[in-house]
C-alpha cells in the first residue's frame, strides 16, 4: 500500500488519516521514494527540505494518532514554488541574484498552510523572476514535462505542475502573473487556479514587479483539493492591503445555477492549435449539454492594447528590480538583461498609457460581467514544445512572438478577476489540453463549482504519466 499513497490527493489523504489507514509519515515515505526516482529526470524540485517534512510528519501522526488533527490538510505533502518565501528553506527566484537567500519569516499563504499542519517538501523550479512562459534558468536547467520529457511543462509555475503531475506531491502552490499557473497546468493535465486579486494575501515576499496582477494560488488534481487548500489559505490580513474578505454565497455542484458562458476561440486572430480548438469546443459542448447557455463570441475587449501594456510593465518592472543590483550585470539570462534594458528606456508616459489600458480593461469587463457568468477560452494556444525553447515559434502553421502561446490568459491578471484552467480531452498523442474560465472579481468559489461539474462528467484524476 505505501508504494501507492504518492497517487492520492490530499482530501484522499486527509480522509485515510482520520480513518487510521495510513499515517502523514508513511506517506511521506512514499512520496520521497517517488521523488527519488522521479526528480532526476524531471528536474521538478529544486531545493527538498527531507529533516523538516519529517519532523513535520511525525508530528502530524501523533496528532492524528492523539485525535487532536488540525484539519483536513493536517499531514498533507505539499511543495512551495521557489519565487514565494519559506521560512528557512532557499527560495532564489530562478536567479544567481537569490543564490544562497534564505528567508527569515515565511510568506503569509504559506504561514497559513504550516499552522494547518501541511508537510513542506521543498522549492519547485521556476523561470528567473518569473516572467517567462516556460521553466529554466541559470542556476538550476529546465523542468521537463512528465507527459513527455522532451517537453516543457510551461512556465512560470513549471516545477509546480510538474510535481504534482507526477505525483510528487499532490498539492503545489504556485503563483500567476499572467498565466503561470493556468497554462503550466493545461500542459500538464492538472487544475490550476489564479484567485481574485486580494482573495489570498501576501506578504514578506520577493519585490512586486508585475503589480497586483500576481496572485499565489494551488494547483492540484482535483477541484476539491483547489477548494479545500483555498479554504485555508484566503482572507483577509491586515498585513496586506490588497486583500479583502470576499463576501460570497457558498456553491456546490448541486446548487449551480444556469450559467451564461461566452465562449471564445481565438483572441484577435491569434493561432491557435486546431487539436487544443477542438478539446476546448467539446468541453464547450459538454457544458452547453448541462444546461448552460453557452454563446459563441468575441472577447469584449481589445488585445492588442493589453500586449503592448504587459510588455510595458514587465520590462519596466525588471528594470525597476534590478537597479538594486548594481553589479546584477552578466549574472542573469541573456532574454532578461534585454528585458531590462527595454525597461530603462521606457517612458513615464508609456507607462501610464499601461495602466490607462488596465484601467479600460477593467471598466469593460465589469459591464460585460453584468450579462455574462462566464468566459470560457483555451488555457493556452499551443501544446507543449521544446523544453529548452523559450517559446513555440509557430502555432497552427503561422509564425508566433513569444507570447502568441500565451494569449488567453494575461487578461485575468490585469482586470484582478480569478481565472481557473481544467483538463479537456487530451490529444491523440496523449499531451493534456486544459481549457480555461474567468468570472468576476470574488467569484472564486462558483467557479470551483462549475469546474467541479464538469469533472464529474468528464473526470480526469486517475490519469498519470508513465515515468
Amino acid at each position: 500500500m505505501a508504494t501507492e499513497l504518492w497517487r492520492r490527493s490530499g482530501a484522499e489523504l486527509g480522509a485515510a488519516y482520520d480513518r487510521r489507514e495510513c499515517t502523514p509519515v508513511d506517506v511521506l515515505e512514499s512520496v520521497w521514494q517517488r521523488i527519488q526516482n522521479v526528480n532526476p529526470e524531471i528536474n521538478a524540485f529544486v531545493t527538498l527540505d527531507s529533516a523538516g517534512a519529517q519532523r513535520s510528519a511525525e508530528a502530524s501522526a501523533k496528532r492524528w494518532q492523539s485525535g487532536n488533527a488540525i484539519g483536513p490538510l493536517d499531514g498533507v505533502p505539499i511543495s512551495v514554488k521557489d519565487n514565494i518565501a519559506v521560512r528557512g528553506l532557499r527560495s532564489t527566484w530562478g536567479s544567481r541574484l537569490y543564490e544562497n537567500f534564505v528567508p527569515p519569516v515565511d510568506e503569509i499563504p504559506i504561514e497559513r498552510l504550516r499552522c494547518e499542519g501541511a508537510i513542506i517538501l521543498g522549492k519547485t523550479n521556476c523561470p528567473e523572476f518569473t516572467v517567462q512562459g516556460y521553466t529554466d534558468n541559470l542556476l538550476f536547467g529546465p523542468t521537463r514535462n512528465p507527459w513527455n520529457p522532451e517537453l516543457t511543462p510551461g512556465g512560470s509555475s513549471g516545477g509546480a505542475v510538474a510535481a504534482v503531475a507526477a505525483g510528487l506531491g499532490p498539492i503545489g502552490i504556485g503563483t500567476d502573473g499572467g498565466g503561470s499557473i493556468r497554462r503550466p497546468a493545461s500542459h500538464t493535465g492538472l487544475v490550476g487556479l489564479k484567485p481574485s486579486r486580494g482573495r489570498v494575501p501576501r506578504c514578506h515576499g520577493f519585490p512586486a514587479i508585475l503589480l497586483d496582477f500576481e496572485s499565489v494560488g494551488p494547483i492540484a488534481r482535483t477541484v476539491e483539493d483547489i477548494i479545500l487548500v483555498m479554504k485555508h489559505f484566503s482572507g483577509y490580513d491586515p498585513r496586506d492591503p490588497l486583500s479583502s474578505a470576499f463576501k460570497e454565497k457558498p456553491f456546490s455542484v448541486e446548487s449551480l445555477p444556469q450559467c451564461r458562458i461566452r465562449f471564445v476561440r481565438e483572441f484577435g486572430g491569434s493561432p491557435v492549435d486546431p487539436k487544443i480548438a477542438d478539446s476546448v469546443a467539446e468541453a464547450a459542448r459538454v457544458l452547453a449539454e448541462q444546461g448552460h447557455v453557452v454563446d459563441d463570441g468575441k472577447a469584449p475587449f481589445a488585445l492588442e492594447p493589453l500586449n503592448e501594456a504587459w510588455a510595458v510593465i514587465s520590462q519596466t518592472g525588471v528594470a525597476w528590480l534590478l537597479s538594486s543590483f548594481p553589479d546584477w550585470h552578466g549574472r542573469i539570462a541573456p532574454a532578461l538583461e534585454e528585458m531590462a534594458r527595454n525597461g530603462a528606456g521606457r517612458t513615464g508616459t508609456e507607462y501610464f498609457a499601461a495602466l490607462s489600458a488596465v484601467e479600460t480593461l477593467r471598466r469593460s469587463l465589469s459591464l460585460f460581467f453584468q450579462e455574462f457568468d462566464v468566459i470560457l477560452t483555451p488555457s493556452a494556444a499551443a501544446l507543449p514544445w521544446a523544453a529548452t525553447e523559450p517559446f513555440p515559434s509557430r502555432i497552427a502553421g503561422q509564425i508566433v512572438g513569444p507570447r502568441g502561446h500565451a494569449v488567453f490568459t494575461g487578461f485575468a491578471n490585469m482586470a484582478g478577476c480569478p481565472g481557473i484552467s481544467v483538463p479537456a480531452t487530451p490529444s491523440a498523442t496523449g499531451l493534456p489540453i486544459g481549457f480555461q474560465m474567468v468570472a468576476a472579481p470574488g467569484q472564486d468559489g462558483f467557479l470551483c463549482a462549475l469546474a467541479a461539474q464538469y469533472e464529474t462528467l468528464r473526470p480526469w484524476a486517475d490519469r498519470f504519466p508513465q515515468l
